[in-house]
């Protein structure tokens, strides 16, 4: 391998190797200096990664094999004059990319041809649906004159153009794709923005506790600048028309503008896949992604803390996403865009799981992270609806989502089946680590990040319903891993019980090792996804209880974390014990229970169910330490009550009934 070539020019490094396969279309990696402090580019939701280039990247990756190999010898060493040769090469290709940022013609409109730059043969005349020129009709993309537009490729396509030029990509032993997502491993929400105009100052939620950090129109405009102008400059880009929403009646049309395969395949997965038909009539999109992630924002442009920045312009219908390639970004910022559009034609957007009895019986599932709900939603005796993004209108329930985005850590063929069997050709693997010589993943290995993920279209399920809609929910769930062991393991709940949880969306975890915490550490997200939701909190709540009210759902509280003691005193409630809670849900049977109610948070319990001990229903008699007991429900009940101090100043209704009885639905002390 040749030595690392560095070249400083204007505030830039560019490195370079002449065996690297890292460049996408053969252009040179860039980096910016590291004069700022490492935490500028930090990630909000995952620890850092402990890497400093890709090449690091790479050896976390993989795994080396005690298994024999066959060494591999050339017959030609590289000649001296092909490294000089591919320095002029590249120093052509940098003076092409910095001719393409300071060009003054980028309204000239695309100029699109089909086809990979790097074959010899330009694919012009095949009449397959992948082999389409679209057409760009919408003033979104007017500013794109891309040579190559690779457009809707297929997942084989997508395999080749992400080995051929993307560092770190590989296909794992069960026919995966393992991709890297570079420094980020996580969504960054602290570099989320949104446009502040005249419509989303009034519709959207602002201030202390939201998570819409705003933006202005021109500061929007120049991110994106920067971002059509970095995917301008590549020999290639990847486009995506696709759907969301199973509902025909409610869908939405959405187009991704990325530079990576890796992008582009995942996407495809979690998005919903027109047939060849729809595609030719797709038309305008009603939302369009510029995702040039691998560019950094400039940190001195007006509202930008790191060089990292996610912007959201509702007016225009458009997403611009710089400096990070989380493929999550662009899930959850169509999800934000579902939350605003959808409650504006009176559908409620949800950041649940659902599955369906053979009965026709729907279960909503709502959950914080650890809380089980891929596992509770996943349920072989039922269809899946979708595991992660729902809508619930006058039609019923409908997946926004094509596809599945499941954690991966310590997964295993025993405890989750059906995702580990989802784990083969077509799915995107991110940052995990494989043996490598035999290509086997290993779960439990968090070298990488302890968040690695696999994305794969839903009927990878076997039990997936295809189309993804359902009828109206008979049942709305609500899940809380509680730390604190107070919380009953099921409690039936009222109409104003429900909306006063769900808007406090309550779990309890423990803190990573890592810096000594080990006391349970309570979690409020509103709406079981405040970083997503873009309106106030009540606003969805008043729609779920309506929805509710109207459909006779019933709500429920299920407690899957601790009995008989907080976090290091008690035990986890067992799953077989919360699989038969959430069995007796689906059948109807717990409704017909008897019930006492609880002190401080008034909670209805059932005395009995099948298959359940007794004893644990009420948690007060699996603590041997009566008065712990007693102050750790006080203590999680003054909790509850501080988080909600930030909602008592917003109404339901016009006469503000519904929120004072929402409000005495709450825990008193």
């Amino acid at each position: 391998m040749s030595e690392m070539a560095k070249k400083e020019d204007n505030g830039f490094t560019f490195t370079r190797s002449a065996s690297s396969n890292a460049r996408i279309g053969g252009l040179a990696r860039i980096q910016t200096h590291t004069n700022t402090p490492p935490e500028v580019c930090h990630d909000d939701s995952t620890p850092p990664v402990k890497a400093q280039t890709i090449h690091d990247l790479h050896s976390l990756q993989k795994k080396k094999s005690s298994a024999p190999s066959t060494p591999i010898t050339s017959s030609a060493a590289a000649s001296p004059f092909s490294t000089i040769l591919e320095e002029e090469r590249q120093r052509l290709q940098l003076q092409s990319i910095s001719a393409s940022l300071a060009s003054l013609t980028r309204e000239t409109g695309p100029k699109v041809v089909r086809g990979d730059p790097a074959s010899k043969v330009v694919t012009h005349h095949h009449h397959d649906h992948h082999y389409l020129t679209p057409t760009f009709d919408d003033a979104s993309d007017s500013a794109l004159k891309f040579t190559h537009v690779l457009y809707n490729l297929s997942p084989a396509e997508l395999y080749e153009q992400a080995i051929k030029y993307e560092k770190g990509s590989f296909i794992t032993a069960t026919g995966a794709l393992a991709t890297l997502s570079g420094a980020k491993t996580g969504r960054s929400p602290r570099d989320k923005r949104v446009v502040k105009d005249e419509s989303t100052e009034h519709d959207l939620w602002w201030g202390k506790g939201s998570p819409n950090i705003e933006m202005d129109e021109h500061t929007f405009l120049i991110n994106r600048e920067r971002a059509v102008d970095y995917l301008n400059s590549l020999e290639k880009v990847f486009v995506n028309d696709q759907f969301l929403n199973w509902d025909p009646e409610h869908r939405i049309k959405v187009r991704i503008v990325s530079a990576r395969a890796y992008h582009s395949l995942f996407m495809h997965n979690m998005c919903i896949r027109p047939t060849p038909e729809e595609l030719e009539e797709f038309g305008t999109p009603d939302f369009t992604i510029y995702n040039a992630g691998q560019f950094p924002c400039n940190r001195y442009t007006h509202h930008m803390t790191s060089s990292t920045s996610i912007d959201i312009n509702i007016a225009r219908k458009e997403m611009v996403i710089l400096g990070t390639q989380y493929a999550g970004e662009m899930k959850k910022g169509l999800f934000s865009v579902m939350h605003y559009l959808m409650p504006k034609r009176n559908i409620l957007s949800l950041h649940s799981g659902c599955n369906m009895g053979k009965d026709g019986d729907v279960a909503l599932f709502f959950g914080l992270s650890g809380t089980g709900k891929t596992t509770l939603s996943t349920d072989h005796n039922r269809y899946l609806i979708g595991d992660d993004e729902h809508c619930w209108s006058e039609n019923g329930v409908s997946n926004i989502e094509g596809g599945c985005y499941a954690k991966c850590v310590d997964l295993s063929r025993e405890k989750e089946p059906d995702i580990w069997n989802a784990i083969k050709f077509g799915t995107v693997l991110e940052n995990v680590v494989f043996d490598e010589h035999t290509r086997d993943v290993d779960f439990s290995d968090k070298s990488v990040t302890e968040n690695t993920r696999a994305a794969y279209p839903i009927e990878y399920i076997p039990n997936a319903k295809i189309p993804c809609v359902a009828p109206h929910p008979k049942n709305v769930i609500l899940l809380a891993c509680d730390a604190f062991g107070v919380l009953p393991p099921v409690s039936k709940l009222s109409l104003a019980q429900t909306m006063y949880h769900f808007i406090s969306g309550y779990t309890a975890l423990v803190a990573g090792t890592e810096d000594g915490i080990k006391e349970p550490q309570a979690t409020f997200s509103a709406c079981f996804g405040a970083a997503f939701i873009m309106m106030h909190p009540t606003k969805y709540a008043a729609m779920l209880a309506e929805k509710m009210q109207k459909h006779g759902a019933t709500g429920w509280l299920v407690n899957t974390g601790w009995s008989g003691g907080r976090y290091g005193v008690g035990n986890r409630i067992k799953l077989p014990y919360t699989r038969k809670i959430i069995d007796a849900i689906h059948s109807g049977s717990l409704l017909n229970a008897e019930y006492t109610k609880t002190e401080v948070f008034g909670l209805e319990i059932p005395t009995a169910i099948e298959g359940v001990p007794s004893e644990i229903l009420d948690p007060v008699n699996t603590w041997g330490d009566k008065k712990a007991y007693q102050d750790t429900l006080l203590k999680l009940a003054s909790l509850f009550k501080k988080n909600f101090e930030g909602f008592i100043s917003y109404k339901i209704g016009t006469d503000q009934s519904l929120t004072e009885e929402i409000l005495a639905a709450g825990p008193t002390l």
